[in-house]
């Protein structure tokens, strides 16, 4: 019978000379270089007042809200000891905006699901399929950024006219929906391709067309696209007022909360309290969506660089 030596102690802790320990822990991380210490001191010096030059207008907006007049332009400082919380109730019952909330939320919402839709569906063609003509399809998207919106306002109300749907917010969504976002159907466009094509040639065999396929397949593994598409168009819709304000001229009824708050002003009197609360009211849904949603907007960056 063979008899095994037990190991001492430090033998059994000290690591095998053909390789690092199993047992060793993780190496320490590498400090920095003073150099690098200095460049990431000067770009917090340097990005910190650019910082508070971006968060001073909400802030201003947000405090403002709970003051008068009086408090708002009598004092640089920003707080108050009385919250005026009834800015919030005369801006949304006396100013309307519960009905141009709801405006603005029925608007958003529909052409959120038109413009995904249509975007998504271009950006697959783009990049699943090649086709006669698809390099011009693409230039003539890239000049679509550089056209101005004030140029299709008058096309586009013409369009809504003559369709009958100029009286109602139907005819907005569709206005609002209507504009093809270069900048997602690329998006669109880069994920679909870096996708495999085997998925595409198994769900053929399974007997599924084109409309199945991209509904069933593909689509559903673009979820940063999508989140980003949504951002992007809730974005446009929630605060777009140039359009909107051309439609609803006749129709004050129909106005969005950026409207609204446009109409707020008056030419000989201005209640910016109440102002402030208007647009604290219209600006916290896009602050929520946004941090909802914020990781898929930047993975679906990162995918379409990948593709």
């Amino acid at each position: 019978m063979t008899l095994s030596t037990p190991l001492a102690p430090s033998q059994a802790g000290a690591p095998s000379p053909d390789g690092p320990s199993e047992l060793s822990s993780a190496p320490p991380k590498r400090r920095l270089r003073r150099s690098e210490r200095i460049a990431l001191v000067v770009g917090g010096l340097v990005l910190l007042p650019i910082a508070l030059v971006w968060i001073y207008p909400f802030f201003w907006v947000i405090t403002s809200s709970v003051k008068s007049n009086a408090e708002i332009f009598g004092s640089l400082n920003p707080f108050t000891s009385t919250l005026r919380l009834d800015n919030y109730v005369r801006a949304w019952h006396e100013a309307n905006m519960g009905r141009y909330f709801l405006n603005t939320l029925f608007v958003t919402g529909m052409s959120i699901l038109i413009s995904v839709t249509v975007n998504a569906l271009l950006g697959y063609v783009l990049g699943r399929y090649a086709f006669p003509g698809k390099k011009l399809l693409y230039a003539m998207l890239a000049l679509v950024v550089f056209l101005p919106q004030g140029y299709t306002v008058i096309p586009i109300f013409d369009l809504i006219d003559s369709l009958g749907l100029s009286g109602s917010l139907w005819g907005m969504t569709l206005a609002e929906a209507g504009g093809v976002s270069v900048i997602v159907v690329l998006l669109f466009a880069g994920y679909f391709a870096q996708l495999p094509k085997e998925l595409e040639e198994a769900a053929k065999v399974d007997g599924a067309g084109f409309l199945r396929i991209f509904a069933r397949v593909y689509l559903p593994l673009s979820g940063p696209v999508l989140a980003t598409a949504v951002i992007l168009q809730f974005m446009h819709a929630w605060n777009d007022c140039l359009l909107p304000l051309v439609l609803t001229l006749s129709q004050p009824e129909l106005r969005t909360l950026a409207v609204g708050i446009y109409s707020l002003q008056n030419q000989y009197f201005s209640d910016w309290g109440m102002m402030s609360a208007a647009s604290t009211i219209a600006l916290l849904p896009i602050i929520i969506v946004f941090i909802v949603l914020q990781k898929y907007f930047i993975e679906s960056f990162s995918g379409a660089v990948k593709g």
